[in-house]
């Protein structure tokens, strides 16, 4: 029986939690043969080399791109796109694979899309049809353009991309791999392990078994000169309340930079002593760290998708998730001190554990992406009718 290739390119930390499930059932159907690239950011130390747990987790890469231009400006997100696109498009042709995935709205997954899609090879797209602010959403939306069938994550979603024009037949809500795996998170309650001890960091090391919060903060790219000014503001909102916390690193974005050197500077200078710095853990522990603390401030789509389904308080700053479909779990605040502390401190008077939403969801997603890859039609010319 012939299998079909299915490559999947993961360019950075996030997109890894986002399709590892689907990952672990395409390599455990016996219609499909996974073909794994990894590319970007995930290749880098200096953003956890998330390449490091993909391998770990038993993994197979059949292929790594190096495409990461210096700066983390908008010249250099440009340009890293286009190197992506000629160094995939060496990759597919050498692969010669059935069908391409491309996960999510991260800038560089449009280098993923040209190069296949240009190729002439059946494209398809993990979490299209949802709306952000910044870059994102375009990409996502360019992202959904060139892709010949979608795996969406809300129902929403899927309609959403029906209206954009593309084909129902091809549009498929199966549900967001990482809420997969936050339901198995769910199923063992208790953190079992000292971050710090296994993950060692920067910082103190602070007394968490009480209570923390955790934090990310990722720039957004359409507001990446204001970076700095925008983390700092929440470094001093988190260190008044005084409140232990595990704090990641940002994304490589248009603006990381700023966001980097506020938590170095801020770091150095007033040396905060309940606050432990963290480039990266396995999809598995960070959201068992999710679970089990307080609530989570920032602006990362985990806030989102993963603290809906657990059920964590979130304090959304900003506009980086701007239009996102949200449940409740989730308030919205200013990129300024006095909001995020009102509104850190009304989510922390809800209590650390609220009711669970399948907004993107139910756990089932990565064995529903297996059995859509190994039986949709691989087909790369849509039917458009007028």
């Amino acid at each position: 029986m012939s299998q079909r290739n299915i490559c999947v390119v993961i360019t950075a930390r996030p997109s890894y939690s986002r399709i590892k499930t689907a990952l672990q059932a395409i390599i455990a159907h016996p219609k499909l043969n996974l073909q794994l690239v990894v590319a970007g950011s995930a290749l880098l130390e200096r953003y956890g080399s998330a390449v490091d747990y993909i391998e770990a987790d038993g993994f197979t890469i059949n292929a790594k791109v190096f495409m990461v231009l210096e700066g983390e400006n908008a010249t250099a997100m440009a340009k890293t796109t286009g190197l992506g696109v000629m160094e995939l498009a060496n990759t597919f042709y050498n692969l010669k694979p059935d069908a391409v995935v491309t996960i999510a709205d991260r800038f560089e997954t449009l280098a993923t899309s040209i190069a296949a899609s240009y190729q002439n090879i059946p494209l398809v797209h993990i979490q299209g049809g949802e709306v952000t602010g910044n870059i994102d959403e375009k990409v996502r939306h360019a992202n959904s353009k060139l892709a010949d069938i979608h795996l969406v994550a809300s129902e929403d979603a899927r309609e959403r991309l029906i209206k954009m024009g593309e084909d129902e037949a091809m549009v498929f809500n199966t549900g967001c791999p990482s809420i997969d795996l936050a339901a198995a998170v769910v199923k063992s309650s208790t953190l079992d392990f000292n971050p710090i001890t296994k993950y060692g960091g920067v910082g103190k090391a602070i007394d968490w078994n009480k209570g923390y919060v955790v934090v990310m903060q990722h720039p957004v790219t359409t507001e990446y000169a204001e970076a700095k000014a925008q983390i700092v503001a929440t470094l001093k909102a988190v260190d008044q309340l005084q409140i232990p916390a595990f704090w990641f690193w940002p994304n490589v974005d248009a603006g990381a930079d700023g966001t980097s050197k506020g938590i170095r500077t801020y770091r150095e200078l007033q040396q905060p002593h309940h606050i432990h710095f963290f480039k990266n853990m396995v999809p598995e522990d960070f959201l068992s760290l999710l679970y089990n603390s307080k609530c989570l401030i920032g602006n990362s789509s985990a806030g989102i998708r993963e603290c809906a389904y657990l059920g964590i308080p979130v304090v959304n700053i900003g506009s980086r998730q701007h239009r996102r479909s949200r449940a409740a779990n989730v308030l919205d605040v200013a990129h300024n001190v006095t909001a995020i502390t009102d509104g850190i401190n009304t989510q922390l008077q809800r209590g650390s554990r609220l009711n669970s939403d399948t907004l993107y969801g139910d756990g089932t997603a990565g064995k529903k992406i297996a059995t859509i890859l190994a039986e949709v039609p691989l087909r790369f010319h849509k039917t458009i009718s007028y």
